[in-house]
């Protein structure tokens, strides 16, 4: 089994800053690819950032220059440092990986989703 716990979404004054956690746990493999999405409400699920396994980054041009993407392999972690914040980024933000289980094959994985509002 495995689970993605999420955490350090929030309130936050446009220009803000926030980051973003979700560690994997269970019985894990091989992590491959990490990323983070965003959906808003009416909205779809649309992909924020990602990131291999060798480190490639590949981000939406709405936050490309003020959101970074990370992983820390040894704690099967990835972030999401997301600064000058604008109140269009609101949304409940998801990450996603992609592994490989013990004895489970290989599965996408969804986190529980955390709330980032960005209001005055």
């Amino acid at each position: 089994q495995v689970q993605l716990v999420e955490s350090g979404g929030g309130l936050v004054q446009p220009g803000g800053s926030l980051r973003l956690s979700c560690a994997a746990s269970g019985s894990i493999f091989s992590i491959y690819n990490m990323g983070w999405y965003r959906q808003a409400p009416g909205n779809q699920r649309d992909l924020v950032a990602s990131i291999t396994s060798m480190s490639s980054r590949n981000y939406a041009d709405s936050v490309k220059g003020r959101f970074t993407i990370s992983r820390d392999n040894a704690k099967n972690t990835v972030y999401l440092q997301m600064n000058s914040l604008k109140p269009e980024d609101t949304a409940v933000y998801y990450c996603n990986v992609d592994l490989r289980g013990r004895g489970t094959g290989r599965n996408i994985y969804w986190g529980q989703g955390t709330q980032v509002t960005v209001s005055s």
